[in-house]
């Protein structure tokens, strides 16, 4: 639900793209919640919420989200924040484990970013869950026996934690080989020169 983490995810994609040594890299995707308690909203808006929560002017909360906007505009994606949905993720998270653990979450990131950001969908809701799950190429069932469990839920609490141990309190944050990390929604030539250096230093 971070604006920052998709267009981050493009960007390093980008990198990727023109990185020499890209089939040797394997890309795993961890869970963060920067607010676990957050309930559904559907009342209130993306802005009113920036507003509240920062302490800022609703229309100061409107122009940062205008700018976010015209990030993801110059990284190919068209957010439309005025229909995003205020949701809780852990859900959506613990989909995202099943879909990790049958080898397709990178296919459920994008369809969840995708989805959330553009398409303004509430992704704690469990119907949309199952769709998407079957969408992504997942089993019906077991999509269907995660969201009626708490099915990967200690997953999602380890790679919390995890984050916590490297001292990771926001997100989106990469590790490149356990040795560098590059924090935000940096430019492609950010996340290139971190995947030089790792491959350097082995």
């Amino acid at each position: 639900m971070c604006p920052f983490c998709y267009i981050g995810k493009r960007h390093f994609e980008q990198a990727l793209a023109q990185f020499e040594h890209k089939d040797e890299v394997e890309i795993e995707w961890k869970s963060f919640l920067l607010n676990p308690e957050m309930k559904a909203q559907s009342g209130k808006s993306l802005n009113e919420y920036l507003s509240e929560i920062k302490g800022i002017p609703l229309s100061q909360a409107k122009e940062l989200n205008a700018h976010v906007t015209k990030m993801a505009a110059a990284s190919g994606l068209e957010y439309q924040l005025d229909i995003a949905v205020l949701a809780n993720a852990k859900d959506a998270h613990r989909l995202i484990q099943l879909a990790k653990s049958k080898g397709r979450g990178d296919e459920a990131e994008e369809y969840l970013f995708h989805h959330y950001f553009t398409q303004g969908k509430d992704i704690s809701d469990h119907q949309f869950l199952l769709k998407a799950g079957v969408e992504m190429g997942l089993d019906e069932s077991d999509v269907s026996e995660l969201l009626t469990s708490d099915q990967f839920a200690l997953e999602v609490e380890k790679d919390i934690y995890e984050a916590s141990q490297l001292g990771i309190r926001g997100v989106p944050f990469f590790v490149i080989d356990r040795k560098f990390g590059v924090s935000g929604a940096q430019p492609v030539e950010v996340f290139t020169d971190a995947l030089q250096k790792a491959i350097s230093a082995e």
